[in-house]
């Protein structure tokens, strides 16, 4: 009666050994994924900051430095984070062009620890109009950080004014 009752007190410690680092582990990774779902915001915080003081290279800093960086959009597939710059450059010559960006809609997916996507909606507040679009960012985690390896942004259609009769 002893042996099954030492058995049953083993078997149910050895149990609850076993919940408790389950549950040690999930938090663990529930705190790392937090950690990296913060550090990725920080990462477009840091971007929509220095647009929005006119400063490209800055912005930049949120892309991997690379010739595997990619930028796809309406014209097209753009290959390195120099092309990328220079896409930038041509399209938003000053601060005029570029206006304040801001993010909305924003939701953060770990895949695994050094991988990440983000979706969301960009908007662009002009003089004279208000660009806006939507956007998937593929991060990965490099010992600098964060960084976006591929950038798929496409702007929502402007809106048409019919003329009057």
């Amino acid at each position: 009666m002893r042996s099954k009752l030492r058995s049953v007190c083993f078997l149910c410690f050895g149990f609850a050994l076993l919940i408790l680092f389950c549950v040690n582990t999930r938090g663990r990774a529930a705190a790392q994924d937090s950690s990296a779902e913060a550090q990725i915001r920080s990462v477009l915080e840091m971007q929509s900051a220095a647009w929005n003081r006119g400063d490209l290279e800055a912005f930049m800093q949120g892309y991997w430095k690379s010739e595997e960086t990619e930028f796809v959009g309406a014209s097209g597939i753009t290959r390195g984070w120099q092309a990328v710059l220079d896409r930038y450059r041509r399209n938003y010559a000053d601060g005029k062009a570029m206006g304040r960006l801001s993010f909305s809609n924003l939701e953060v997916h770990i895949v695994c620890p050094d991988a990440a996507f983000a979706v969301g909606n960009f908007q662009l507040e002009r003089e004279k109009d208000r660009p806006a679009g939507i956007f998937t960012l593929n991060f990965r985690k490099f010992k600098e950080g964060w960084r976006i390896v591929a950038d798929h942004t496409t702007g929502f259609a402007t809106p048409t004014t019919a003329a009057s009769d």
